[in-house]
């Protein structure tokens, strides 16, 4: 049985690791990569213990495996991870409506994962959805990062409500910073 909440115990976070270790695009075929899309920032153990103390992320579960996982980050943990300190500062430069997104009430995606099985099913919609309804009581902003050579990604997010707002260039990469509004 398919349920979505958020991580409870250190098992779960075990769970992540794992899916994102499958899906991390260097142990992928190309093709595979480029036809399912992938994972590109890898996070130790320690630095998700992080992002959980700070605020527990939103995970699909099929029985007892992850099955799929979206990342809370907050800015507490922002300087523990070279890219998610990237993407906090830039998104601290980004204009969005009338203003500096520094001085909105934002959060960060630090990454989403689905297992390849369930794909296709609307489980990033869903992911995001429960992210949505657990957080926007705190938030305005939802943001996150798509690799550009990802965009079977951008696309998921597009179709969940995201729109690009900017750009970072990172280890190599062009990043679309996308944002789901949710004060509208």
């Amino acid at each position: 049985m398919l349920i979505i909440k958020r991580v409870s115990d250190i098992e779960e976070l075990v769970g992540i690791q794992k899916l994102q270790q499958a899906n991390l695009r260097r142990n992928l075929e190309i093709s595979e990569a480029e036809a399912q899309g992938f994972v590109l920032a890898e996070y130790t153990f320690e630095f998700l213990e992080s992002m959980h103390k700070a605020s527990p992320s939103v995970i699909a579960k099929n029985g007892e495996e992850v099955v799929g996982y979206a990342l809370v980050s907050l800015p507490a943990i922002r300087h523990q991870h070279d890219l998610l300190g990237d993407l906090f500062d830039t998104i601290d430069k980004t204009t969005y409506g009338h203003g500096l997104l520094k001085e909105a009430k934002y959060v960060v995606v630090g990454q989403l994962c689905v297992a390849k099985e369930f794909r296709g099913i609307g489980m990033v919609q869903q992911l995001y959805q429960f992210f949505k309804n657990e957080l926007k009581k705190d938030f305005d902003y939802c943001i996150t990062d798509v690799a550009e050579d990802n965009p079977r990604s951008l696309k998921a997010h597009q179709k969940t409500g995201f729109q690009i707002v900017d750009t970072l260039h990172y280890g190599g990469v062009r990043w679309d910073i996308v944002l789901w509004d949710w004060t509208k």
